[in-house]
């Protein structure tokens, strides 16, 4: 594609028109530079390439990484790999994620169901994919005032002010996270070295940790660093981290659903401890022959 062409189509995508002119723009006419299918023509087309020829070698992350970014890099590929297999494939139907695929395996539900309702309560705001995409803005925000002057510790106590959270420091029921020194490791089994994200990260780290905040880096802040330090932006590192958890949701789901239907952490009502007025109910225990 030309230039010319790029911007010809970017014009048509940016009308200017609204309401029903910007529908009646858009019927039977998608201009696109991102991908189509040519069925009956053996072509397929994703951001200028043909699929089925000039694709047909890529890994599957490989191919992700090029959907999303139009660039190919296998080294990203393989980075984002490594990420999702020690930091969030964990097989543990106690985690908040994986709890809703078990009950998909419980329910006795389609593993497509399960695991897509597993997948959207993965964006939590609190320990999900969304401290992971703060983190990155966070670390692009604050290199920028550094690289302007600015002194880390004023920014980190405006951090806590407006938002009353530094993300990707910190950890619910534990202090260390121990994803953090192995995926460094991965990292540089691959020729990563620390660039200046990862290294804003753990100056971070250490100013958390000598103040009484007493905050330790978590992997959230690493997965972060590591993505600036490719250039990923916070939109596209969303995009990326949307299957992270399913390699330990299929476990959850398979096994629950070869257990007995039901019997995913049942809790008897003997032990919750009600405090309201007494009420007495008759139960109706259906009809009797």
């Amino acid at each position: 594609m030309t230039l010319g062409q790029y911007q010809k189509m970017s014009n048509q995508k940016n009308t200017g028109l609204k309401g029903s002119d910007l529908l009646a723009h858009f019927e039977d006419n998608w201009q696109t530079d991102i991908g189509a299918a040519i069925i009956g023509k053996e072509r397929i087309v994703l951001r200028g390439r043909d699929l089925l020829s000039e694709c047909r070698d890529f890994s599957w992350m490989e191919l992700m990484v090029f959907a999303i970014t139009g660039k190919e890099s296998p080294k990203l590929a393989r980075l984002l790999e490594g990420m999702w297999v020690i930091s969030t494939s964990f097989p543990d139907p106690r985690l908040w994620n994986n709890r809703v695929a078990a009950l998909g395996g419980t329910a006795r539900t389609t593993g497509a169901l399960a695991l897509s309702a597993a997948s959207a309560v993965s964006e939590a705001d609190a320990y999900g994919l969304r401290v992971t995409t703060r983190s990155i803005d966070m670390l692009f925000r604050f290199k920028r005032e550094l690289d302007a002057g600015g002194e880390l510790g004023e920014l980190i106590t405006q951090e806590f002010k407006q938002y009353r959270v530094v993300s990707g420091y910190g950890r619910p029921l534990v202090s260390k996270d121990e994803r953090v020194k192995p995926l460094l490791e991965f990292a540089k089994s691959i020729g990563l070295d620390p660039g200046p994200y990862v290294k804003l990260a753990f100056d971070i780290a250490d100013y958390l940790s000598n103040s009484r905040y007493r905050f330790q880096i978590n992997v959230s802040a690493v997965i972060a660093a590591l993505m600036a330090d490719e250039g990923v932006s916070p939109e596209n590192l969303s995009y990326f981290g949307i299957f992270a958890f399913i390699g330990g949701m299929y476990p959850c789901h398979i096994d629950a659903k070869n257990h007995p239907e039901g019997a995913l952490f049942p809790l008897s009502t003997s032990r919750i401890n009600y405090t309201g007025p007494h009420i007495h109910r008759t139960w109706n225990k259906g009809h009797q022959q």
